[in-house]
């Protein structure tokens, strides 16, 4: 019987940099997936600046960027004109190394990490499908089907479901799926477009309760529609098929463009639903499988991105014994609160785009164009929208491995990025490790701490881009392998570091 550290059920992009993460580590990890191939469609465009940061540990940030199409403005259109233009590079430029939205074809998306992750020593099981599985307390034994119907079975001290909105690992835990499915069936198609929204800048048009994204891949008018079915097909349940000429064309019109070409295209139904629970005993639901949204915002991609890499480091600190089991129940408490919000924001947003009427109407076509102009101007404001877009405001303040404040910096933040004269404080998060950040000189009884447990000390230089970015002087920030602070000690002493492993009882640290 083969064993693994970790199994890992779905090779999308989820999937993928789960196990790219936990191969880096040295975890034993492999990877079934029950389609015979990679996808070949495009689906998840949006890849935002946390991913980014999160792919810059992993040492693919620069090839994912070289290989998408940044997208550094978003405009919006109302009946023809162009109401709003707002610029994410100057949003972001003093809050991450990526002041962009970078579209990228998830098919192309996923060849890359694949490539990596086969580099790494791992290659996807294909087609072999997951179809039980029994959680021995200690290990998991999973049931597996081959492409030729046979059965074997391979034993795994974690399973990780990452298996889409129809997870059969979820579906056989008995995990609940609460939520809805909306009524509105919405397109997406890629597309040889001309025009004036052809332009390689994200485009979209209100038109009354019809409406058109427009995610440019190239500078040439190849990208993504994204939008609402105007007419119901004859079908009497109003499920399709659909063809192209069912889309709403008054929001294309709207925007000046001119489809030349459809190289694909699909309909589907939007749902919202989070399960109740990411953790059952020795397996975990992650991305999709977990919970499921409105693609406004294009969070969905991302936010699975992020539960890999918060699950990733945890079970590698478990399967090397550097940290308790109990480690692993704050995934759930973490992960799950942002989901839940970001449904709930997803679906405002979703309602507020699909509503009907005259008063709806003039809201989305007057209202909201006026306020993004306006809103937009003011800095404090253009930086908040840039934040949650880009998803760098995730932040775990309730969890238990979060503890205290310095300046305006609270644990379970993600690190302030500041490159101040050229010492970058993300740069030395490549080492996907814990490690002490120091913004002044670090006092001489945490030194010599550091150095006696081999945690990384990065000392940087006091500027006023420090401050600016809340960071208090001769602080110190103890920060995790996945970017997030853990521990803010205002003092210059080792003994809050001390008692956070102790407390924890987290091995590697401890005296």
């Amino acid at each position: 019987m083969d064993r693994y550290d970790v199994l890992i059920a779905g090779a999308g992009p989820t999937g993928l940099v789960l196990a790219l993460w936990l191969a880096r580590q040295g975890v034993k990890v492999a990877v079934v997936d029950k389609a015979a191939q990679p996808g070949t469609t495009s689906r998840a465009m949006a890849v935002q600046a946390r991913t980014l940061e999160l792919y810059r540990q992993l040492g693919l940030a620069d090839e994912t960027i070289a290989a998408g199409k940044r997208n550094i403005a978003l405009n919006m259109w109302v009946r023809g004109k162009r109401r709003a233009r707002l610029s994410f590079q100057d949003a972001g430029e003093k809050l991450t190394p990526y002041p962009f939205v970078l579209v990228y074809p998830q098919d192309l998306h996923e060849r890359l990490l694949l490539r990596h992750l086969g580099q790494a020593g791992v290659q996807v099981q294909r087609p072999v499908e997951l179809v039980a599985f029994e959680d021995r307390e200690d290990y998991v034994v999973a049931r597996l089907r081959d492409a030729d119907g046979g059965l074997r079975e391979c034993e795994a001290r974690f399973l990780a479901g990452c298996d889409g909105a129809s997870s059969t690992v979820r579906q056989k835990l008995g995990a609940g799926f609460p939520g809805g499915t909306y009524d509105h069936v919405f397109y997406v198609a890629d597309v040889q477009a001309a025009g004036v929204a052809a332009d390689g800048e994200v485009h979209v048009s209100l038109e009354t309760s019809d409406f058109v994204i427009m995610l440019p891949y190239t500078d040439t008018g190849r990208g993504r529609l994204i939008g609402t079915v105007h007419r119901i097909s004859t079908d009497s349940h109003g499920a399709g098929p659909y063809t192209f000429d069912d889309v709403g064309h008054s929001a294309l019109s709207s925007l000046g463009l001119r489809v030349d070409q459809v190289h694909w295209f699909s309909t589907y139904r939007v749902h919202h639903r989070v399960t109740s629970h990411y953790r059952s005993g020795q397996v975990f639901l992650v991305g999709d499988a977990a919970h499921v949204h409105s693609p406004a915002g294009g969070q969905g991609m991302n936010t699975g991105i992020g539960d890999a890499v918060n699950l990733a480091w945890k079970l590698a600190a478990v399967v090397r014994h550097d940290a308790p089991d109990s480690l692993l129940d704050s995934y759930e408490t973490e992960r799950l609160a942002f989901a839940r919000k970001l449904v709930d924001t997803t679906d405002r947003m979703f309602n507020f785009i699909t509503a009907e009427g005259n008063f709806a109407d003039f809201v989305r076509t007057r209202i909201a164009p006026l306020f993004a102009t306006v809103a937009y101007g003011v800095d404090t404001v253009r930086e908040l929208i840039f934040k949650i877009v880009s998803q760098i405001t995730i932040s775990y303040h309730d969890s238990p491995l979060s503890i205290g404040s310095a300046g305006s910096v609270k644990a379970g933040d993600r690190l302030p990025w500041v490159d101040a004269d050229g010492a970058d404080n993300h740069a030395p998060l490549e080492n996907m490790d814990w490690q002490v950040q120091v913004y002044g000189e670090a006092g001489d009884g945490l030194r010599a701490w550091c150095q006696l447990h081999g945690m990384p000390l990065r000392e940087f230089a006091w500027s006023a881009r420090h401050e600016a970015a809340g960071f208090a002087r001769n602080a110190h920030y103890l920060v995790r392998p996945d970017g997030h602070v853990a521990l803010c000690d205002p003092g210059h002493g080792p003994d809050a570091l001390a008692h956070y492993f102790r407390d924890r009882a987290y091995r590697r640290f401890c005296d």
